[in-house]
């Protein structure tokens, strides 16, 4: 199949937020492993959208699956779509502290704000230095903050 007929895949993802300052976002470091889209990037939670679900449902069990959250609402911010994927994005407020949530996929987890945003990467801990935001997550998260 030529990549020019390859229909790109559909992800459901989550903006993540803190309901007391929308102005704060809750991002997932990539793992560093070469074939997966944006390598040790900072990107939003979420992911494949699996046969027979729906963009929401595939939201849910994927916030779930990667840090142990049960999403208690969300709202549909959009629909970002490139070469690579059709995004589904939605807004889902981050209720729970940070230490209720188990990271079981991706290198680490932390806080954005604008500033990191417009910067376009972020420090983490785990990998010891500042690590790039990946740039389609960066939009959404602008467009994102540009809305609040």
């Amino acid at each position: 199949m030529s990549s020019s007929s390859r229909v790109a895949v559909e992800v459901a993802i989550a903006i993540l937020y803190d309901p007391i300052d929308r102005s704060r976002l809750f991002m997932q470091l990539r793992d560093n492993i070469p074939n997966i889209l944006y390598p040790g990037h900072w990107a939003l939670f979420g992911g494949h959208i699996e046969a027979g679900e729906t963009p929401e449902i595939a939201l849910v069990r994927e916030i779930q699956e990667e840090i142990g959250y049960a999403v208690p609402d969300y709202v549909k911010f959009g629909i970002f779509a490139d070469e690579t994927a059709k995004r589904h994005v939605y807004a889902v407020p981050l209720t729970v502290a940070i230490a209720h949530l188990t990271l079981t996929e991706g290198w680490d987890m932390g806080w954005v704000t604008q500033v990191d945003l417009e910067a376009g990467e972020l420090y983490s801990a785990k990998a010891q230095e500042k690590r790039p935001i990946g740039p389609m997550h960066q939009k959404i998260l602008l467009a994102f903050l540009h809305q609040v």
